[in-house]
């Protein structure tokens, strides 16, 4: 073990006497150093900022979350297409003819993998979203043009997005098909009936 003393007092550098405050804990004592300039205009800049927040979203007229949501989905309504390209009762005959056509119904199906089904299930059973299969609807009366105006309008409120500005018209028709072909399928682990039960007409 080494005989040699560390020396442990405190040391101040020439010119920095004064700056020596007049108390010292445990033998430490402290210099008055001035804070640098970039990290007090921080501070202030913080300070300054957290006035005019609390000014403006907590005593003042800024907008609360329930306030930004609801003009969020103000616009999210304002992208929301009038009406299905080609509906009415042209598209009600498409749909019509796209349900007794097997490569309409195969093209449905498709689009109906890649855009419903992870929120449908592969069999139209439900999962996240509702049961595709049974008589009842949340949304809509379960007709041809309920369900495709669903599909190309959305629900946002519920994490539906409008498809309508995706798909092209012959798409949106086949896949309305495609929904009406899994009507009555009662798939095994099919999510239990929500919201109104209606009679198909068509």
């Amino acid at each position: 073990m080494s005989d040699s003393k560390i020396n442990t007092d405190s040391v101040v550098l020439k010119g920095e006497e004064h700056l020596l405050l007049d108390h010292n804990y445990d033998g430490i004592q402290e210099l008055d150093h001035l804070l640098p300039r970039w990290w007090l205009w921080i501070l202030y800049g913080t300070i300054a900022f957290s006035a005019i927040y609390v000014g403006y979203y907590m005593i003042g007229t800024g907008p609360n979350q329930k306030q930004e949501l609801a003009t969020e989905m103000g616009e999210i309504e304002k992208l929301k297409p009038a009406a299905p390209a080609g509906g009415g009762a042209e598209q009600q005959a498409l749909m019509l003819a796209a349900i007794k056509d097997p490569a309409k119904l195969k093209e449905g199906q498709e689009v109906y993998i890649g855009k419903c089904l992870a929120c449908h299930g592969d069999k139209g059973q439900g999962l996240v979203g509702p049961n595709l299969t049974d008589d009842n609807w949340i949304h809509g009366s379960g007709t041809l043009q309920s369900v495709a105006d669903v599909i190309a309008n959305g629900v946002p409120d519920k994490g539906m997005p409008p498809w309508g500005a995706v798909l092209q018209p012959q798409e949106l028709v086949n896949v309305v098909a495609f929904v009406r072909s899994l009507h009555g399928t009662n798939p095994i682990g099919a999510k239990e009936p929500q919201g109104q039960k209606y009679e198909f007409k068509e």
